[in-house]
């Protein structure tokens, strides 16, 4: 146990923590350990971030995907969902709305696709949100394109891009993707990003069957040496219409014990990377309806992705199982996640960005050493 603490306390002052080390703060001995974790990442992000959350609005925009991930339940051979693609004027209107209601950026979210018709349409969108009169950030999540395409959409007006790799680890990385997804390619992806001057994020699926701590300990120094400003992890959640879904159901108290183990990797993640943006995702909210995004935060999160898409869309946008608000107008959302952060003493950041702190340092760093 004085193990543990010993490391705890290096971490908060800042101090680099080996892979066995960081393997140590997953594994807290009691609650009263795994309390201190969350408050000491709690307290360094209220000391980098403030008390308060930078609100993105989500917007699913397409379920359509050439991909076939053994756990994602848009994958291309999954026949059950209805596809669709959300009209221009559509994906605006959303838009509009999440710069009604203050939120300082939107997440455009898609099926992965290259084809020449969709890199159009996704500058297109850009170029129409970036005409409101709201300054929204941008954040993509649309998959591995080229450099070109990147820096088209980068131009276009997107100044974030989240590519999740889903494991750092290349073996656990093979078996729960096919064939066509590459390992290496993914991580090129990533560089590509960076190249293109995007706020680069990344991330993970936590409780992976097959997956041991100390594969999430090396993903967080995965994180550090990839220099990512933005992270956006969180419980694997089996879907049914998928092979991993099907292969390994879900026990009693599997899914609680992944959403423990996420948010200590949330915590975890917050000490050794400090400066980065780190996503509450709905992951956790599908296992904690009434508290999982808050508990997010209170170890040491600072991002939350509410839902602005069209409501009769979310149902053919389930990723997982038990994908939470599919039938709540985003208004309701808008009232019921402001209420819930006061409860726990923290506000909504309205009408800002909420860039990630190390994304600038990282352009200053690379300034100089050019």
């Amino acid at each position: 146990m004085d193990g543990f603490y010993r490391i705890l306390e290096k971490a908060v002052s800042g101090e680099f923590l080996a892979v066995p080390e960081i393997t140590v703060l997953l594994c807290p001995p009691d609650e009263a350990a795994e309390k201190a974790l969350f408050d000491a990442a709690y307290q360094l992000k209220c000391s980098i971030c403030g008390k308060v959350v930078n609100l993105r609005g989500l917007i699913e925009f397409s379920n359509i995907c050439t991909r076939d991930c053994l756990y994602c339940g848009i994958r291309r051979s999954n026949p059950k969902p209805h596809r669709y693609t959300m009209s221009v004027n559509e994906i605006v209107e959303s838009a509009v709305l999440a710069g009604e209601f203050g939120y300082g950026s939107v997440v455009l979210q898609s099926g992965e696709r290259s084809d020449p018709e969709f890199v159009d349409m996704v500058e297109e969108i850009l170029c129409r949100i970036k005409e409101l009169p709201f300054e929204l950030g941008i954040t993509l999540s649309c998959g591995e394109e080229s450099l070109e395409t990147y820096q088209r959409w980068r131009r276009a007006g997107a100044t974030r891009y989240l590519l999740r790799i889903e494991s750092s680890d290349e073996a656990l990385f093979r078996k729960i993707h096919p064939a066509d997804a590459v390992y290496s390619e993914r991580k090129a992806a990533l560089r590509r990003l960076q190249a293109a001057d995007f706020q680069t994020g990344s991330g993970v699926m936590i409780g992976l069957p097959g997956q041991s701590v100390e594969h999430l300990a090396a993903d967080v120094d995965f994180f550090r040496q990839m220099d990512l400003d933005m992270i956006g992890m969180g419980p694997f959640l089996p879907q049914e219409d998928t092979p991993l879904g099907q292969q390994y159901p879900d026990l009693p108290g599997d899914a609680e014990k992944r959403l423990k183990l996420s948010l200590r990797m949330i915590a975890v993640t917050r000490l050794v990377l400090r400066d980065v943006n780190i996503a509450a995702t709905t992951a956790l909210q599908a296992i904690d309806p009434a508290r999982g995004r808050e508990r997010g935060i209170l170890a040491g999160a600072n991002v939350i992705m509410p839902n602005v898409g069209n409501v009769s869309r979310r149902k053919d946008y389930q990723l997982y199982n038990g994908k939470p608000s599919l039938d709540e107008n985003s208004s309701e959302i808008r009232e019921k996640l402001t209420a819930s952060l006061a409860e726990i003493g923290e506000m909504p950041r309205f009408n800002e960005p909420g860039d990630p702190l190390h994304y600038s340092k990282r352009k200053l760093l690379k300034k100089i050493s050019d």
